[in-house]
């Protein structure tokens, strides 16, 4: 089967590729599972001079890779070699420093006539499947630190961004990873359920739906192997009333529309107390009405198209019903004329007299628009942002560091940010909690999930 990718810029065809028999994907999950064999056997110093090469050979293209990622996703050539140049070598250079450390065998303490370890084991073969809305960022979460933990990778990627796969197979070849041991297909969603179910794959990183992670999470269950599930986002901001305003308000703009909005750590919601909440708003409408809506190849436009035209329809959608709800809008989209129904170009959008009864303070929306609510005090905030089925991030603003923690503890969130918002440090644990998923990638814990402990207990003394 032929799977054709269409730009969102002019609806041209992007890229071509054949989907994966289900003869060649046996072969690639066996080509995988031996090459793996071998590959834990390299010693970690060579895992991580590979790896470098590879990171160092994306960095040397990156204005040539963000341009092809722009193509096919839409996101502006201004705004695309961060993904790169930024994110995609900072976490990938952070998981090779701390490698040795973290995946070092662990003293398990003295005891006469014994020596007792505990070693990280690689798992096998782990399928990472990556969205289009950051792809390289978050697959390398996985892909990088997977590689370097001794296992084999089997990338699947959205057919949306479908030469990011082969990139990568480009880098790691460049790098001198011996064959096998990273590989890509193009399948579809049944396909790369039987993939999960399959015998040979050890662990599955996905990133998506809720609805896909809930199919991986079946699939999976059969097995009793393990998964990361990174899923949907609505994630708030709650500006208190000792905010930095100026600094709130330029982070939360570019929070709510960078991407155009299609981040699962977002800002969809946010929360204002009444003392500053008209400056708040005020501010916020004069900034969105500077950006720029139109082709994401101009080096000027700040605003590109949504992915495809059914999820920009689906965000005037749920805006239109906000609207006949009781909200109001701030934003004329006329001001934006790139805009037009029936393409993929959205005006961003700013709603407040919101409230959550309305769908687009409680769903996800993925696309550029913001709620704004004024609360009285921080538990109203605390309230309604644990008002949620999602719970990845969540951010304060708010000159007090103390009050910052403790509101902190309260609110239910993988990942709490003071002052700022839409960031992923490879330092700290990325993760989520209810339907945001499962698991986690990046800092030392990341290596924990992708390795399984054998203990070594050692007579030495008879």
């Amino acid at each position: 089967m032929l799977q054709k990718t269409i730009s969102p810029i002019d609806g041209s065809v992007v890229h071509e590729v054949l989907l994966a028999s289900a003869q060649e994907i046996d072969a690639t999950l066996e080509s995988a599972a031996r090459a793996q064999r071998d590959w834990k056997r390299v010693p970690l110093p060579e895992r991580l001079a590979v790896c470098g090469r590879m990171v160092d050979w994306m960095v040397a293209r990156t204005d040539e890779i963000a341009t092809e990622l722009t193509w096919q996703m839409g996101r502006p050539v201004s705004q695309t070699p961060f993904e790169i140049r930024r994110g995609f070598q900072e976490r990938a250079r952070h998981m090779i420093a701390i490698a040795p450390d973290a995946l070092a065998d662990i003293d398990a303490g003295p005891k006469p006539g014994f020596r007792r370890f505990i070693r990280r084991e690689p798992l096998g073969v782990v399928l990472v499947l990556a969205p289009w809305t950051y792809p390289y960022l978050t697959s390398v979460n996985a892909v990088v630190p997977a590689i370097l933990a001794g296992n084999s990778v089997i990338l699947k990627v959205s057919q949306h961004t479908p030469l990011v796969a082969p990139r990568y197979a480009q880098a790691f070849a460049e790098a001198g990873l011996p064959p096998g041991v990273f590989q890509h297909v193009h399948a579809n969603h049944d396909a790369v359920l039987r993939m999960v179910g399959d015998r040979r794959v050890a662990f599955v990183s996905f990133t998506g739906s809720v609805d896909g992670g809930r199919a991986v999470q079946q699939a999976a269950a059969q097995r009793f192997i393990g998964t990361n599930l990174e899923l949907g986002g609505k994630d708030p901001a709650y500006v208190r009333a000792d905010a930095p305003l100026a600094a709130a308000i330029d982070n939360l703009v570019d929070g709510a529309y960078f991407n155009a909005g299609q981040s699962c750590c977002a800002i969809e919601r946010i929360y204002v107390h009444r003392d500053i909440f008209r400056r708040f708003v005020d501010g916020f409408v004069a900034l969105t009405r500077e950006y720029r809506l139109g082709n994401p190849l101009a080096a000027d436009t700040t605003l590109g198209p949504m992915v495809r035209t059914g999820a920009a329809d689906f965000v005037r959608a749920q805006t239109a019903e906000a609207v006949r709800q009781g909200a109001r809008s701030l934003v004329d989209p006329r001001e934006f004329p790139a805009g037009k129904d029936g393409t993929p170009y959205v005006a961003p959008q700013v709603l407040v007299d919101v409230n959550h009864q309305m769908r687009v303070m409680t769903e996800e929306t993925f696309g550029p628009v913001v709620g704004i609510m004024r609360v009285e005090s921080d538990d109203e905030a605390i309230a309604l942002m644990n008002d949620s089925r999602f719970g990845l991030t969540a951010s304060i603003w708010t000159s007090d560091a103390e009050a910052a923690i403790r509101i902190g503890d309260r609110v239910e969130t993988g990942t709490w940010f003071q002052n700022r918002c839409d960031y992923l440090d490879p330092a700290l644990a990325w993760t989520g909690v209810r339907d945001s998923g499962r698991g986690c990638s990046l800092s030392r814990l990341g290596y924990d999930a992708l390795t399984r402990p054998k203990s070594f207990h050692l007579r030495v003394e008879l």
